[in-house]
């Protein structure tokens, strides 16, 4: 059954954005990730323009998010006062991501852009990844194995105008979390993630935040940050396809029921490193597809169009 998606202008069978959407909601039921990550590539695949499958991925995060933030408010596992500063520094980010994004539309170079950022991105991060899990793997079977520190006094703790937050125990400068949300918001805004694969290790390791308070208040962020950069992208460059959004959040809600089963037959270190594996095999593929001769290697759009 063919559904025409009005903004990305093409049709798209239903049961692959179905599938597409429960795919990533599987992974996210499994691996416990936000799948913005994820959804982005694979709707480069099935032919989404890059412009739009960015626009409407970050629909997927904040649907993903809010049942998340709830539940953890409930178990009062978040800290505000920290998920607020990070979240003035994101709406900052994604007020620059946006007008970076459509200044690269009017060059006509924001697919080019979009692609490399997913590269560059998800092969530095699927790397680290990997080979934390294969540590972790190792430490498992030798627990004697020294273990790295988590958090060390680094030079930007030394930072002025400092604040207590009680939540995380932390009494630091206000510019790291600025600094950190802001550049999650620009990751959220390009490349239509929530940013928490990049939030939640600087939270841990950059801020020191202990591990108990930081999905919580990384998902509070990723919420509005996520919905922001969402109405920013249907107001500036009117690229949110709803009818492609409803589609996957539908396969995404029933997805993430099966993964959360699933997941609990996994071992973590196992769950992280075929995660690891996952993110390497998307960026391989969107890497090939940029290298790629194209079957057609010239094409004519009417200007202001995807």
């Amino acid at each position: 059954m063919q559904v025409y998606l009005p903004i990305a202008e093409t049709s798209v069978n239903a049961f692959t954005l179905l599938g597409v959407g429960g795919g990533v909601g599987v992974l996210s039921g499994m691996f416990g990730v936000g799948g913005g990550f994820l959804i982005t590539p694979l709707l480069f695949f099935i032919g989404v323009p890059p412009a739009v499958a960015v626009a409407t991925g970050v629909n997927q995060v904040v649907a993903s998010s809010i049942s998340g933030v709830l539940a953890h408010l409930k178990r009062k596992t978040v800290d505000l006062r920290m998920g607020l500063v990070l979240l003035v520094g994101g709406l900052i980010g994604s007020i620059i991501g946006l007008w970076f994004f459509n200044l690269m539309q009017r060059l006509g170079q924001i697919d080019l852009i979009v692609q490399l950022s997913y590269v560059i991105f998800l092969g530095v991060i699927g790397g680290l990844m990997f080979q934390e899990s294969l540590r972790a793997m190792l430490r498992s079977r030798n627990p004697a194995a020294p273990r790295r520190k988590l958090h060390t006094h680094l030079w930007v703790h030394n930072l002025p105008l400092k604040m207590k937050f009680r939540a995380s125990g932390l009494y630091i400068s206000v510019f790291p979390p600025l600094l950190v949300g802001m550049g999650v918001g620009i990751l959220a805004a390009v490349m239509g993630v929530g940013g928490g694969f990049i939030l939640v290790p600087a939270m841990i390791y950059l801020l020191g935040m202990p591990t108990k308070v930081v999905i919580g208040t990384s998902l509070f962020q990723v919420t509005f940050v996520a919905a922001f950069t969402t109405m920013g992208h249907a107001v500036t460059n009117q690229s949110v396809d709803v009818m492609l959004a409803l589609f996957l959040i539908l396969g995404g809600v029933i997805g993430a029921q099966i993964g959360t089963r699933v997941g609990l037959g996994l071992k973590a270190e196992h769950l992280r490193i075929l995660l690891a594996a996952l993110v390497l095999a998307v960026c391989g593929k969107i890497a090939f597809d940029l290298l790629w001769t194209p079957a057609e290697l010239y094409s004519i759009t009417i200007p202001g169009r995807f």
